[in-house]
């Protein structure tokens, strides 16, 4: 089976981010993204930039194609200034986290389309569990060639992002113990979760004609990896982080996403052979961070050599500075290291939740104002 890479002649940037609508009030989930789509929608120089999900608590705001990740914030709060107003006049506000802390999944509603309606048929109660939201960025790769290499490669890194933006401590009520219950949620869909770590296109080309032809998918991006090609862009999309309540941390892991891709592109196409682990410990560097979140001892290479993920967090900064300078994101990479220095937003929701004496309310309220305080709105 022949899949068109649409190679990409720059680095270019895409950004999406999730965000659950919850009441201005109960702070429960609200099923009412059609009426945000409807009041926001003929503000929006173009309604493209905000997206329908799977549950109709759910909406996505998306960036058009950037140059750069001050472009791609800029695209952001641009749409996020006309549809956090909007949303406030219908009665709900934006949430920023991997999972809401205390909703129930049997109170809400699928939208319609025959592909969410499959998807809930296939794996029912698992399907209907997915109350979790994250962060999507896509990076342009110039070569076709160089995709299943920079992907394998980038799974080093994968515990760094999945702790740094862990933010779903909190599920159905109860501390699940893990900074990310949606990295262990999101992976019991079929086609979710670590990606097979192929050499070449061919083998990729290979896996995905096996999947359409036993009925494991339909299309090409039922195929739901943590990090996946996105053939048809012409981009690496990497879907490892949760959901992010802030517009400083969302530049940070932006930039961070961006260096890592551009950095093991460049050094790729100079002849390097780029490291890469064993499925095994890719595997279990995903479950420590998403147990232990900043505290996770990590693997670090095929040696089995470990270390505390923001020890190495400090070397990685500091190898990618160039890489960020070049890309003009120096001081969004350089705010990777406030993430750790004020607390990640799993550790946040525990300290709301200690300090009031486990009123969950209380932690929504506490997201939700995050991301209207970042963006500097009442």
């Amino acid at each position: 089976m022949r899949i068109d890479f649409r190679s990409s002649a720059r680095h270019t940037l895409g950004v999406e981010w999730e965000f659950a609508l919850v009441d201005a009030q109960t702070r429960d989930l609200a099923n009412c993204a059609s009426d945000l789509f409807a009041t926001a929608g003929p503000r929006l120089a173009d309604p493209g930039r905000l997206h329908r999900e799977l549950l109709r608590n759910t909406v996505e705001v998306v960036t058009g194609v950037c140059e750069s990740v001050p472009e791609a914030m800029a695209d952001l709060r641009e749409t996020l200034a006309v549809v956090l107003p909007a949303a406030r006049e219908i009665g709900v506000d934006l949430f920023g986290a991997g999972a809401h802390p205390f909703a129930s999944w049997s109170a809400q509603h699928l939208t319609e389309g025959h592909r969410y309606a499959e998807l809930i048929n296939r794996t029912q109660w698992w399907g209907r569990q997915m109350l979790i939201w994250g962060v999507h960025v896509h990076v342009g790769l110039p070569s076709v060639e160089r995709v299943m290499p920079v992907l394998s490669a980038l799974l080093n890194s994968y515990p760094h992002l999945q702790a740094l933006s862990a933010s779903s401590p909190v599920w159905a009520g109860t501390d699940t113990g893990y900074a990310s219950n949606r990295a262990l949620m999101f992976q019991q869909l079929p086609t979710a979760g670590l990606p097979f770590q192929f050499t070449t296109w061919a083998e990729y080309e290979a896996f995905v004609h096996d999947q359409l032809v036993t009925g494991v998918v339909e299309e090409l991006d039922e195929i739901r990896w943590d990090v996946r090609p996105a053939a048809n862009l012409g981009t690496l999309e990497n879907r490892v982080c949760d959901g992010v309540s802030t517009q400083h941390e969302m530049a940070a892991l932006v930039a961070l996403m961006h260096c890592l891709v551009v950095d093991l592109d460049d050094r790729l196409a100079a002849g390097e052979e780029l490291p890469t682990m064993p499925p095994w410990h890719v595997q279990e560097n995903k479950w420590r961070a998403a147990r232990y979140g900043l505290d996770a001892v990590i693997i670090l290479d095929a040696a089995s050599h470990e270390r505390l993920v923001t020890d190495d967090l400090d070397d990685l900064l500091e190898r990618l500075t160039p890489v960020a300078r070049r890309l003009d994101c120096e001081a969004e990479l350089r705010a990777v290291a406030d993430i750790p220095a004020r607390g990640a937003s799993y550790q946040r929701q525990r300290a709301v939740a200690e300090r009031t004496r486990g009123d969950l309310v209380a932690v929504v309220d506490t997201v939700v104002a995050e991301l209207r305080d970042s963006l500097g709105l009442p």
